[in-house]
């Protein structure tokens, strides 16, 4: 079967220490007009994998950790404080786990082994074909935010730099951000983005985003004396205050699209032992940002900034240490999601085009090249007119919750629909329902998303 995978040695995932795990095991949708059924299933894509449920907790949680991190104290003060923050995670770190689990029920049943593959064959052509659109603006979004995260990082640098007051008017041409942002850009992020194959590990993301958690908890307890904590909020203004933190809460946890390819490489896929994986590497990730988020927030109470990082001086070095962890990472982050949604689209077009890869090589490059070129001048122009990281992932957090609630709950639905030529039993009813519930939960919040970044922002 014809398939342009990113990473098809499920050998090197044992070792992989990449904090961008949720983007290099986005393998690209197989061709095909249609999935392959249990029956056309190769003994190659059955063999069992290498990675021991250690690893496996370890690459899940670096696939769930990531830029996400640092809107979490913006989460808590939007959430109403930190016993709101604290309840609104824990009731939805369980959906997060059922998510995950279902998910690799499902590729078991079906013997598919990418998250898009699973929903193409228990949900139908539609649903995968959503699902695929859905991943590749998904990683659009991601890069965007990724942009904003560099453009805001190098402000604060290039001011300590130029030795530039807080606010200060008048810089120079050269420190303009919409001219840093460009220039990074063009130097670092275009030339990584091009080629076909991506060859080097992010091992920067994974050291940058513990350290920023240790600094954001440190200087909670010991804090600068020009840091002065806004009001600290003890109870959300309204409910509705408390369902606005969910986008944060779904982008930062979204690990779904990887768990799939995570869960085939094993060395004993089981569900059971699954679930024991997910739970404790879920555990971890709540631990880290419930860290960032808490101390963040009573660090700055309501002032604090949708970038946690921009709410500290310019000048402190332990600070502008960790963004210079978080520019490196995200620069090569970057390449890998747009490698990511690059494999997506092509995977769309030549099943739209009914044509194999083999039959394609000849244009493979130009319209890779196009395709980035493209992808990288929209995400970029996009980065420069929306400086509100917090806007961006609100938006991307709703697709984060379509990947974690609704297409999972679609899946449970129609396996259970499946079999409904036996008995049901009540235990059929429940999951039936509880697919149900997910599907619901996870359209209300992306609906809720949606209707923030379209109807608030014009009614503004």
């Amino acid at each position: 079967m014809a398939q342009v995978s990113i990473n098809s040695d499920l050998g090197e995932w044992g070792f992989s220490t990449d904090a961008g795990e949720r983007a290099r095991l986005l393998q690209s949708p197989c061709v095909d007009s249609d999935p392959k059924s249990e029956g056309e299933a190769s003994p190659e894509s059955l063999s069992r994998g290498t990675t021991s449920s250690f690893g496996a907790i370890f690459i899940v949680v670096n696939a769930c950790l990531g830029a996400g991190l640092l809107n979490f104290p913006a989460a808590f003060s939007t959430a109403g404080g930190v016993a709101a923050g604290i309840t609104l995670q824990m009731g939805m770190l369980v959906f997060i786990i059922s998510g995950l689990v279902i998910l690799a029920y499902c590729s078991q049943a079906s013997n598919e082994r990418t998250y898009q593959e699973v929903v193409w064959a228990v949900c139908g052509k539609l649903t995968g074909v959503l699902c695929e659109v859905s991943i590749a603006i998904y990683t659009f979004g991601t890069c965007i935010a990724f942009l904003i995260i560099i453009g805001d990082q190098q402000d604060k640098i290039i001011a300590v730099l130029a030795k530039e007051p807080e606010g200060a008017g008048g810089s120079p041409w050269y420190t303009d951000r919409k001219f840093t942002i460009s220039l990074t850009a063009f130097l670092f992020i275009l030339p990584l983005s091009i080629p076909r194959e991506i060859g080097f590990q992010n091992f920067l993301s994974v050291v940058g985003t513990w350290y920023v958690t240790a600094i954001v908890i440190i200087k909670y307890i010991w804090p600068d004396k020009e840091m002065t904590p806004g009001d600290i909020l003890t109870r959300p203004a309204s409910w509705m205050a408390v369902f606005n933190a969910m986008p944060t809460i779904c982008f930062g946890f979204q690990c779904h699209v990887s768990s799939v390819p995570i869960f085939n490489s094993m060395q004993q896929p089981e569900v059971k032992t699954w679930g024991g994986v997910v739970t404790a590497a879920m555990v971890i990730a709540l631990a880290v940002y419930m860290g960032t988020g808490i101390c963040g927030f009573l660090t700055f109470g309501a002032s604090v900034d949708p970038d946690v990082l921009l709410s500290y001086p310019s000048n402190d070095v332990a600070v502008a240490v960790a963004r210079a962890f978080i520019i490196l990472s995200v620069l090569t982050s970057y390449s890998i999601l747009h490698f990511c949604g690059r494999a997506v689209v092509e995977g769309l077009w030549l099943r739209y085009q009914e044509m194999p890869v083999e039959e394609d090589v000849g244009r493979e490059q130009r319209r890779r090249v196009l395709q980035t070129v493209v992808w990288f001048l929209l995400t970029l122009l996009l980065a420069l007119f929306i400086p509100d990281i917090g806007k961006v992932i609100s938006v991307i957090g709703g697709l984060a919750a379509c990947f974690i609630f609704v297409f999972p709950g679609l899946c449970l639905i129609q396996a259970k629909l499946s079999e409904m030529e036996e008995v049901k039993p009540a235990s059929w009813w429940a999951l039936v329902s509880y697919g149900v519930l997910l599907v619901t939960l996870g359209a209300f919040i992306f609906g809720q998303t949606t209707a923030n970044a379209v109807f608030v922002d014009l009614l503004a």
